[in-house]
């Protein structure tokens, strides 16, 4: 796989989310790309690049048992970076 094949430029990112958006229901603040990027590039510079996606699922799975609303998510996002930023392996 090249790395042309897996960089979205971000107007595809932006349709990606919107898809997303519109298939589960979710309004602009159930999916703030740009603080889950925020997240998955200090799960990967803090602890290592597989763990970014994990990273990233934790948090909205912490979030849903939060109750899922635009506070609990960035909570969630929050304490999984703030992990990160401290973690030594």
């Amino acid at each position: 796989m090249s790395d042309e094949s897996r960089t979205l430029p971000p107007e595809a990112l932006d349709d990606w989310a919107a898809a997303l958006r519109e298939r589960f229901d979710l309004g602009p603040d159930d999916v703030p790309v740009a603080a889950v990027l925020d997240l998955t590039r200090v799960v990967a510079n803090g602890v290592a690049r597989p763990a970014a996606p994990l990273g990233a699922f934790v948090a909205g799975l912490v979030a849903g048992r939060k109750g899922a609303d635009a506070d609990a998510v960035r909570e969630a996002l929050a304490a999984v970076g703030a992990l990160a930023e401290m973690w030594e392996a």
